[in-house]
């Protein structure tokens, strides 16, 4: 049975849990050969066998250039990047330390300008593939407080769109998924009067699955979509159609 990125190479961040090991899971039960990154020192147990897990820091530029290395001298190229990787912070301006506003930023923008400077040259080499970004809903739309987790994801979709119109000859395709409240640990992490707020603001009425974004990764890594950049993809039970 052919599958739907069987050959492919795919490597995605965030992979020790929610959307980014959902992710890295069915790229690999359908075909790609995964390497899962995350900064915590030992992996999950993956419920689909075969993925390299590695310990990585986004945060690191000479990690970015050894993992790019390794897989341009394993693989010889990249089809798929999925960036899950990130963090949140709910202060608004008035209230958010400079380091806390730094660390969010480090993470979440920084470490993708990282990713796109170490694994475009990579993806150049092997002809082209698909990156997928993880931005949010308030990558899009606003509410009160969380502003620099608002700050980092607003710059997570505008760097999207910039790598998909600055690549495109290159045929890399670059798309970000923008989800609203997913049953994730960072999710599970908020206090549950805010989670409450968002499920009553979103039309389906519930909390997403991990697996319902990963879903929606496949479909923008995979060929399926291969006329598909530049595009900003909620999954988030119509919270942004309002």
């Amino acid at each position: 049975m052919t599958t739907r990125v069987s050959g492919k190479v795919a490597l995605v961040t965030g992979a020790f849990g929610g959307i980014g090991k959902a992710s890295a899971e069915l790229l690999a039960r359908e075909g790609a050969t995964v390497i899962g990154l995350d900064i915590k020192s030992n992996g999950p147990d993956f419920a689909v066998p075969g993925i390299d897990y590695r310990p990585f820091d986004v945060r690191s530029d000479s990690q970015w250039k050894a993992i790019a290395r390794a897989i341009q001298q394993t693989h010889g190229r990249l089809d798929i990047f999925v960036a899950a990787a990130g963090i949140t912070a709910y202060e608004a301006y008035h209230e958010v330390t400079d380091s806390v506003w730094d660390e969010v930023i480090e993470v979440n923008q920084n470490g993708l300008m990282r990713a796109f400077r170490a694994l475009v040259p990579v993806m150049k080499t092997g002809g082209g593939g698909s990156i997928v970004t993880i931005s949010s809903i308030f990558g899009l739309g606003a509410v009160a407080g969380i502003a620099a987790y608002h700050a980092s994801k607003g710059a997570v979709t505008m760097m999207s769109r910039n790598a998909a119109m600055t690549y495109a000859k290159d045929k890399i395709r670059v798309n970000s998924i923008h989800p609203g409240l997913i049953d994730t640990p960072m999710a599970r992490a908020r206090d549950g009067e805010g989670q409450a707020q968002t499920v009553s603001l979103t039309p389906l009425g519930r909390i997403g699955l991990p697996e319902e974004v990963a879903n929606a990764v496949l479909f923008l890594a995979s060929d399926e979509a291969s006329y598909i950049t530049g595009v900003q993809l909620p999954v988030d039970g119509g919270y942004l159609g309002q």
